[in-house]
């Protein structure tokens, strides 16, 4: 029943950071302080590893005034981490909890945290220790199951809808000496934020020109002659690829010059994708090109934040509270739409156990039938999460000047 369980809240933050984050954490502070049923809130210094070393923030003083700030403020706010837990992390968890009388957990990530807060609420569960955990979403790959988008997602559209715009801008300008621009963007599997590179395309001139999603098997040959295609009718390419493209036999893009690494999950970090396409464009069209990678300047950048996806990560922030002390545990909160004209979002749950450890990819038709720019469908989907319509920009039409005779002639 809700109100009956009295305790302190605990709240994490986890996995890349994003430019709204931290609204989710004020959305939590200002809901928690509606509740008698809480009587501290905590903050979690580095996530789960502030939880093994009892490392907590007392959050209970902060001021509207600090709350408005971080609000605003990109990144991790109580500092972030990549931690799988490990069998022998359970007593000491319990522990904590027992020591800090904590009976609420909220944490605040994607995939890997959703796993991490089921395996939590198993603990709780098993050892008979009264908990209630909720999942709070937050991902610039926009890749949780279960919710219509993510938390952070918008901003880093955002982000990249105007990277690739001003990219193609400048390639169009230098066409006399650059002729090819690859930018590559996060998502791993998921193609979502590649995607959105087209929310700032008017005209069929216009950046990005193509597009290459991790989702559809990429094929270098087919690649090519769509640059080409592009440098025959326009005098230029500007291409947005994911950091992971893969080919029909499966084969990572690149693999054998590009960066590799893995976290703690295991999960494989890939970059490099953008520079291996551009020296193929070098070496077999004979074009100049050049490769942009931001890295996690699309995920932090508070200059490009929406402020739909704020707003949007403050509700579910409140709403992990409102559902815990209203009895729920082992659920994730969710992101539903209800309309699109005019665009409206509610939030409501999911089970951790179906969310934790699975991917949502970007459906076939959200690209078109050649695979190689997102569609209609897509747009309407993405355009509504990256808030005010992108600030407009102009190109001269052209009048020529006619000719007159001179001494040369």
């Amino acid at each position: 029943m809700p109100d009956t369980l009295r305790g302190n809240l605990a709240i994490g933050q986890s996995g890349g950071p994003t430019a709204v984050i931290n609204a989710s954490l004020v959305g939590m502070l200002h809901e928690a302080s509606k509740h008698a049923a809480i009587e501290n809130v905590y903050g979690l210094r580095h996530g789960v590893e502030g939880l093994l070393k009892e490392d907590l923030m007392d959050l209970g003083g902060t001021s509207d005034a600090e709350l408005d700030l971080i609000k605003h403020t990109p990144a991790a706010a109580l500092g972030s981490c990549r931690r799988k837990l490990r069998p022998d992390d359970y007593v000491r968890i319990l522990e904590v909890f027992q020591a800090q009388n904590i009976r609420y957990f909220l944490y605040n990530g994607g995939n890997d945290s959703m796993d991490t807060s089921q395996r939590i609420a198993d603990l709780a569960a098993r050892e008979g220790y009264e908990l209630r955990v909720i999942g709070v979403p937050k991902t610039i790959d926009n890749d949780l199951m279960y919710t219509d988008h993510c938390p952070g997602y918008g901003s880093a559209a955002r982000y990249c809808a105007l990277s690739v715009r001003d990219m193609g801008r400048d390639v169009e300008a230098m066409a006399g000496y650059d002729r090819v621009a690859i930018y590559e963007s996060m998502g791993r599997h998921a193609g979502w934020l590649t995607a959105a590179s087209c929310l700032g395309k008017e005209s069929p001139i216009d950046p990005p020109h193509l597009v290459y999603v991790p989702e559809i098997p990429f094929s270098e040959d087919r690649f090519l002659d769509d640059i080409s295609r592009c440098f025959v009718e326009f005098g230029f390419a500007t291409v947005a690829v994911a950091e992971m493209l893969i080919t029909a036999d499966g084969d990572i893009v690149g693999l054998s010059e590009a960066t590799v690494n893995s976290d703690s999950f295991g999960h494989i970090i890939v970059a490099g994708c953008a520079n291996y396409l551009a020296r193929q464009v070098r070496e077999r069209l004979g074009l100049k090109a050049r490769a942009n990678r931001p890295g996690t300047l699309q995920r932090s950048s508070m200059i490009t934040a929406s402020a739909v996806d704020r707003e949007e990560a403050y509700m579910v922030g409140q709403a992990a509270v409102r559902e815990a002390v209203g009895g729920a545990s082992g659920v994730m909160i969710t992101l539903e739409r209800i309309g699109n004209d005019p665009y409206q979002c509610t939030t409501g749950t999911a089970p951790l156990g179906t969310v934790a450890n699975a991917e949502n990819l970007m459906p076939r038709a959200y690209m078109n039938k050649d695979g190689n720019m997102p569609s209609a469908a897509f747009e309407a989907y993405a355009r509504p999460l990256i808030g005010d319509p992108l600030p407009p920009v102009g190109r001269f039409a052209y009048r020529a000047v006619e000719r007159r005779a001179t001494v040369a002639d």
